[in-house]
């Protein structure tokens, strides 16, 4: 097991992933992006004050017109402890390349518009070992759903490092050992990102996410279909975790790109949620 935030690349030229979805997704000049995250936060839901920070985040990963108050609402929770977590574990699926099992990225470093994420090499040297994940740096070139969310983090964390997995076909099981062997202690954050129900008409979309999202709540990877979360994968294993760790969650937000800023013809639905 990983018991803290591990170290970056120390040595030699740094290889860095640049930016894949600035400019779409979200904005990518460094003032337009700090610009949405503020409206995105302006529109989430306020948690309590005693709310406690929680141990790991679900939280969508569309763009930020779309989803991003919705990811917010997840954030806020945990600005409280921005100066205690030092290490995120960040979980999502893969939308362009085949990915059998988990990949992690042979880079040192992932950039935004608002400076360098370090890549946790230590952790990844541990993760490599267990049964299906691998090195490939080709499920992380292009892909959104990780990108999305650093952005997030970098606005309400202090210094952090980064281990992200790029899932595709893995099993509960191999999700359950990453996250078992990454899980540490408060200095650790889990993030899985996903969007929930594609493409339905707003009213069918709403049935569908409600159920989706009571099986979360409720902590239960098995109700929790392939086509009803696209990061299904990488959710089944934290509900799998949180479920043998005799931990809770709680529902913090859900709408849709119809409740946002799309048509009620053909939304993407969202929820954030919080595991304590």
């Amino acid at each position: 097991m990983i018991a803290g935030a591990g170290a970056a690349h120390t040595g030699g030229p740094a290889r860095v992933r640049p930016p894949a979805v600035a400019g779409t997704f979200y904005p990518g000049s460094p003032d337009s992006l700090r610009s949405a995250v503020r409206s995105a936060f302006a529109d989430a839901v306020v948690p309590a004050a005693d709310a406690p920070v929680p141990k790991g985040l679900v939280v969508p990963h569309a763009g930020y017109v779309y989803s991003g108050a919705i990811a917010a609402s997840a954030y806020a929770r945990i600005i409280p402890a921005r100066s205690t977590i030092r290490r995120v574990v960040l979980l999502g699926p893969s939308h362009r390349v085949y990915v059998r099992g988990l990949a992690v990225p042979g880079v040192d470093a992932f950039r935004t518009p608002l400076g360098i994420v370090p890549i946790d090499a230590d952790a990844r040297d541990v993760v490599v070992e267990l049964p299906g994940v691998c090195v490939d740096d080709r499920g992380h070139a292009d892909e959104h759903s990780l990108e999305v969310q650093l952005p997030f983090l970098q606005s309400v964390l202090d210094e952090f490092v980064l281990l992200p997995f790029s899932v595709g076909d893995a099993t509960v099981d191999e999700v359950t050992a990453v996250l078992d062997a990454c899980w540490g202690g408060p200095e650790t954050l889990v993030v899985i990102s996903t969007d929930l129900s594609h493409y339905h008409r707003h009213d069918e979309a709403a049935r569908l996410d409600g159920r989706t999202a009571a099986a979360i709540a409720a902590c239960r990877p098995d109700g929790i279909g392939d086509t009803d979360a696209c990061g299904a994968y990488p959710l089944r294993g934290l509900l799998q975790v949180a479920s043998e760790r005799g931990l809770s969650v709680e529902q913090l937000d859900l709408r849709s790109s119809g409740d946002t800023a799309g048509d009620r013809h053909r939304v993407v639905g969202y929820g954030a949620f919080a595991v304590s």
